[in-house]
């Protein structure tokens, strides 16, 4: 096959060329141009050009051809405006997904449509996910690496990128493709993972708000009694259950709730107490993969993520209003304090991954 492979600078993506080629195919690599360094030089290095630089030594070695795909304009529009709007309302975004569903899997699709029409068979990732064919549908299943497992941020994705999509890496285990990397002596063998957030990499995303929304003092009250224990500099920089930061006495103090119209922060040291159930929540804006509303009601093995790593929670559905909002009722069958508006629920079968959506505020 003839496949473009979506390389980063990272070990994972780097395996994948390497696993692709010996397997006889294709491959050209591509990197996309995402970084935003006029906007971003204030904060320091960006690591892009370290980044660029592994890729330009990976290929060279391999002697693999390398395009370089400029989508700032694109990723700024999609990805960045989204994270801000998210934290200026108060909620928790989740970027990397949107950049796989806009950019990734979208904006270069794109790209590599109008410029290379049917050149290419397929996309290749460096993601720990299966993408499997089953009577002409594309499923969505776990990797092995259950620690490593990134379905959660491939979950927001169509059936069409799904069909577009291999994941080389699938099968293995993060030690067993570093294991790889040293065998094929790439130059990145040695080099940690990234951390960060898509854009950010290194980059502190308290700084990246603070450019863009900048600084306003407020209360830091205590749910219960009303106290006021101390002042923040704006609602957007903590989350639903932050515990670090605070920088509060006679604690552990968690952040509760928020008020974004009077930019009041509230906190609570009963953050686990039994009258704190949060076991439920409202999901909106629903993406699945060859799956109905009606099965998600009615599976009897339903588990959802709220976040990226190997934990889940049973659960059970119930559509609200004959789903005339496209609205869902989570309920958990034990508790999760982290529980945020904005952030992704995905849902899980088995190894299959049903789909996402939004929780709501």
């Amino acid at each position: 096959m003839n496949i473009a492979v979506l390389v980063s600078g990272g070990v994972d993506s780097s395996v994948a060329l390497k696993l692709l080629k010996e397997q006889g195919h294709n491959v050209t690599a591509f990197y996309l141009k995402i970084w935003l360094e006029d906007e971003l030089a204030f904060l320091g290095n960006c690591p892009w050009e370290e980044d660029l630089s592994f890729v330009k030594q990976v290929c060279q070695d391999l002697n693999v051809d390398l395009k370089i795909v400029p989508l700032q304009k694109e990723y700024h529009a999609q990805v960045v405006k989204y994270t801000i709007n998210e934290v200026e309302l108060g909620r928790t975004p989740n970027p990397d997904i949107f950049c796989n569903k806009q950019i990734k899997f979208g904006a270069f699709l794109d790209y590599i449509n109008n410029n290379y029409k049917n050149k290419f068979d397929k996309i290749a990732t460096g993601h720990y996910a299966n993408i499997c064919e089953i009577g002409n549908k594309y499923y969505l299943k776990t990797a092995p690496d259950k620690i490593k497992d990134q379905t959660y941020f491939l979950s927001y994705l169509s059936q069409e990128q799904l069909s577009k999509i291999i994941c080389p890496i699938r099968q293995y285990s993060k030690q067993e493709v570093r294991e790889l990397a040293s065998k094929y002596n790439l130059a990145n063998k040695d080099r940690k993972d990234s951390q960060g957030i898509c854009f950010l990499g290194k980059l502190k995303f308290s700084e990246f708000i603070k450019h863009h929304l900048g600084e306003k003092s407020g209360d830091i009250i205590e749910l219960e009694t009303g106290k006021k224990w101390g002042e923040h500099k704006g609602y957007w920089f903590y989350t639903i259950g932050q515990r670090q930061g605070l920088g509060l006495g006679e604690g552990p103090w968690y952040v509760v709730n928020k008020d974004i119209k009077n930019n009041i922060i509230y906190i609570s040291r009963d953050y686990f107490a039994e009258d704190k159930a949060r076991d439920n929540f409202i999901v909106s804006g629903l993406n699945l993969i060859n799956f109905s509303l009606e099965d998600l009601v009615n599976s009897k093995d339903l588990k959802v993520k709220l976040r990226h790593g190997p934990e889940y929670h049973k659960c059970k559905i119930s559509i609200l209003d004959n789903n005339k909002n496209n609205k869902l009722k989570v309920n958990l069958l034990e508790r999760d304090q982290g529980i945020a508006a904005g952030q992704f629920a995905v849902f899980y079968q088995d190894d299959i991954c049903l789909g996402s959506g939004i929780i709501c505020d």
